[in-house]
């Protein structure tokens, strides 16, 4: 290891790093932290050539310096493999408060797939697995059900992000296929509900059986949970000319809701005028 003082131009963003990088107001503080009383602490690389140098931990920082006008930072380089570093990265980070479920769970698979390189591990999932090995505080169970979120489609794993669908659920919807999970998709956005365990069982049941359709998918989530609400439901089909432009579920709604507002405001307006 080299302490030394390095351009940010040289450094370069570790390749597939699950861990975000937020502008919010932590952002903002770290970078008016920086530009008032520097880098307090050394960020961690590795040396890829004489010239460039990959962030091992201190992505947030180099981020602060460039916003900060700060050309240079002080850093310890390491020397290690691609699998080294990638261990090093993700014990370095998944220390760090508010992760979302989905960079908790690239991380430890990128993890457990360096540990295999290196032969630390079997290749069968929990097999030679010890807190220790993978996360300092998660058990081993709790660290392959995070894994197991890297096999949901995106838009269901922001919905886990989101906080939308618990952990447990959504590892039986990760058993889902590709099709399958767009369908459930589907169904969430035409009635905004989300899968509790048990309906997530159910379809992965039905899903094994290979009885699983779009059908049963609405036929499922159409069941009214303890203590839901009922909600209205909408066949995306017949709305998507005006709903189309927005990206989001909660863009369509708001635009809907934004729609009925000014219905209602014309329908009194109506009927005022023929009093």
């Amino acid at each position: 290891m080299i302490f030394a003082q390095i351009r940010i131009n040289q450094c370069e963003p570790f390749q597939d790093n699950p861990f975000q990088i937020r502008d919010d107001a932590n952002m903002e503080m770290l970078t008016e932290s920086i530009r008032e009383n520097g880098i307090m602490e050394p960020i961690m690389v590795r040396r890829l050539t004489d010239e460039s140098y990959e962030i091992i931990s201190g992505h947030r920082r180099v981020r602060a310096c460039m916003a900060a006008g700060i050309e240079s930072l002080p850093a310890f380089i390491h020397e290690m493999s691609h699998d080294e570093a990638v261990i090093c990265l993700v014990d370095s980070n998944l220390h760090r408060d508010g992760l979302l479920p989905s960079e908790k769970a690239f991380a430890y698979k990128m993890k457990l797939d360096a540990m295999k390189h290196q032969g630390r591990t079997s290749g069968q999932v929990g097999q030679k697995w010890t807190r220790e090995e993978v996360a300092d505080s998660e058990s081993g169970r709790t660290v392959q059900r995070y894994i197991r979120l890297t096999n949901l489609q995106k838009p269901l794993l922001d919905l886990v992000d989101e906080g939308r669908i618990a952990l447990t659920p959504a590892v039986e919807l990760s058993y889902l296929p590709a099709e399958e999970q767009m369908a459930l998709i589907e169904c969430y956005e035409a009635s905004m509900a989300t899968p509790s365990y048990s309906q997530a069982v159910r379809l992965r049941k039905l899903s094994d059986a290979g009885q699983l359709t779009l059908e049963k998918v609405y036929e499922v989530m159409d069941e009214l949970k303890p203590n839901q609400k009922e909600v209205l439901r909408l066949p995306m089909e017949r709305y998507d000319r005006y709903l189309r432009r927005f990206g989001t579920p909660k863009e369509k709604e708001a635009f809907i809701l934004k729609a009925l507002e000014y219905y209602t405001r014309y329908l009194e307006r109506q009927r005022d005028m023929g009093r």
